[in-house]
C-alpha cells in the first residue's frame, strides 16, 4: 500500500510537471501547432511494463492539461486516453528510442522553432558565441535526417548518435532534450532556444563573430553541469517553481 500510494503522488507530480512544460513551450513560442512532443516517464507497472504520457493528438500546447495527458507503453501502444484522440505515432518513435535506452531520461522534450530548425540546418550547429551556447559547448549530439520518423529502425541509430547526452540537434529537424526531471529537459530546452536566436540575431548582423576560446566554452559548460548536478541532487529548483508560479497566474488550468 505505501508503494502504491508514493506511485500515484509520483505519477501527480510528473502529470503537472509535464502539463506545466507543454504550457511553457506555448507561452514562449516553441510550440508548432499540434505537431512536436514532449513525453515523460511514469513508474513502472506493477508487471513491470513501462509506461509514459504523451499529449493527445490534435491539441494545441496551451490545451493540454494534467488530466488528459494520454498514457502509452514501450510501444507506444494506447493504455489510458482520457481525451480519446490517441497520440501521433511518429512522434512517440523518437521518443520511445530515447525512454527505453536512456533510463535516466525521465522527459524527452522535441521542438521544431524557426532559430533551432535554422541551426539545424547549417552544418555547424550551436557556436559557441556566448554565455548562453557555452552551457552546451561539445555537449551536443547530432542525428541526420532521415525523413518523418516513422520508421521504427531509425530508433537505433538515433540512441547511437544521442550516447549519454542530453542534449541533440536533428539535422535539418529540430532540437531534442532530455532530462532527469521534466524541469531539467524544459529548462535545457529554453536556454537552447535563447541560444539557437542569439546565433541567427549576431551571424544576421553582417559583422564579425567573436567565438569564444574552447577552453572558455568548456569552463562554462562544466559550471553549468554543475549547477544542474547540484539541483538534481537536492529536488530544490528555485527556477522551476518560478515558472509554475507564471502559470498559476496565466494559466492555471494547466494542473485540472
Amino acid at each position: 500500500m505505501p508503494d502504491g500510494r508514493a506511485d500515484a503522488d509520483a505519477e501527480t507530480a510528473i502529470r503537472r510537471d509535464l502539463a506545466a512544460a507543454y504550457r511553457l513551450i506555448a507561452l514562449f513560442g516553441m510550440d508548432d501547432g499540434i505537431y512536436t512532443h514532449i513525453s515523460a516517464r511514469l513508474p513502472d507497472a506493477g508487471d513491470g511494463g513501462h509506461r509514459f504520457l504523451l499529449n493527445p493528438f490534435g491539441l494545441r500546447f496551451d490545451e493540454v492539461t494534467a488530466a488528459n495527458l494520454v498514457t502509452v507503453d514501450q510501444d507506444g501502444t494506447v493504455v489510458d486516453d482520457p481525451y480519446g484522440a490517441g497520440v501521433n505515432a511518429a512522434g512517440f518513435t523518437i521518443h520511445s528510442a530515447v525512454h527505453m535506452a536512456r533510463p535516466d531520461a525521465l522527459c524527452v522534450l522535441h521542438t521544431h522553432t524557426v532559430a533551432g530548425v535554422a541551426v539545424s540546418s547549417v552544418e555547424e550547429g550551436l557556436l559557441p558565441l556566448n554565455q548562453w551556447s557555452a552551457q552546451f559547448h561539445d555537449r551536443v549530439a547530432f542525428h541526420d535526417y532521415e525523413g518523418i520518423a516513422l520508421d521504427l529502425s531509425e530508433r537505433e541509430r538515433l540512441i547511437a548518435d544521442l550516447g549519454d547526452r542530453q542534449v541533440m540537434i536533428l539535422r535539418n529537424h529540430g532540437m531534442l532534450t532530455c532530462g532527469r526531471s521534466v524541469a531539467e529537459a524544459t529548462k535545457l530546452a529554453l536556454n537552447l532556444e535563447r541560444s539557437c536566436k542569439a546565433q541567427v540575431a549576431a551571424l544576421s548582423m553582417g559583422l564579425t563573430p567573436r567565438r569564444l576560446a574552447p577552453a572558455l566554452a568548456a569552463h562554462t559548460a562544466g559550471q553549468y553541469a554543475a549547477f544542474y548536478d547540484a539541483t538534481e541532487a537536492s529536488g530544490d529548483d528555485p527556477e522551476w517553481r518560478a515558472h509554475l508560479r507564471l502559470l498559476d497566474a496565466r494559466c492555471p488550468d494547466y494542473k485540472s
